[in-house]
């Protein structure tokens, strides 16, 4: 069994449809959130903080940070803080092409093991009005770049190149991938999955 680094639900609900034997720990850690870094080394930097802060309290148990953001035109676009401020976002978004990034870290014992996963997700245009419905559903407000795509969302992609769960929060295959890299068992519990910390 490895331990969740992340207080994400569709993080957990990702892990879970792979049936994967895992628990939630949560650390506060304080993120890091752009300076001279690019996207990949935020995200990075930031699933390593995450994953290093729980394993230090749980030894012998491998752990799995993530991160995630939303990139345009240089700037990143994190979890909005308020209504007006996921409006303006979505607002930058629609009609465009952005990136989604998601960092990935396996820490067993001494070892730190990381990928970093990006996906281009194309908006549709979107009208002011439209906008402003989906802010007062409230679901942009925990998600990065104000959007869920699994959600009310998926009316306004037109496409994505790239790893879909990725743009939820986390990416299945590069997870699996590196979790071998790791020698990390995702499943060693027969695939009884566990979620509760």
């Amino acid at each position: 069994m490895f331990i969740l680094a992340s207080a994400s639900p569709r993080r957990r609900e990702l892990l879970q449809q792979i049936d994967a034997s895992f628990e939630v720990k949560v650390a506060s850690v304080e993120e890091v959130t752009g300076g001279n870094l690019a996207p990949a080394e935020i995200v990075v930097e930031n699933a390593v903080r995450k994953a290093k802060a729980v394993a230090k309290e749980n030894p012998g148990h491998p752990v799995l940070g993530a991160d995630t953001i939303v990139f345009l035109d240089g700037r990143v676009y994190g979890k909005p803080h308020d209504a007006k401020e996921a409006k303006a976002m979505l607002k930058a978004l629609a009609g465009r092409e952005h990136e989604v990034a998601t960092g990935i870290a396996w820490v067993r014992g001494d070892e730190v093991f990381t990928d970093v996963e990006t996906t281009r997700v194309f908006f549709a245009p979107m009208t002011d009005e439209a906008i402003a419905a989906y802010v007062e559903t409230g679901e942009p407000l925990d998600k990065a770049g104000a959007y869920a795509i699994q959600g009310r969302a998926a009316r306004f992609i037109e496409s994505i190149a790239g790893s879909f769960s990725n743009v939820v929060g986390l990416p299945l295959y590069a997870v699996c991938r590196l979790a071998g890299k790791a020698g990390v068992n995702l499943y060693d519990n027969h695939g009884s999955r566990s979620t509760k910390g």
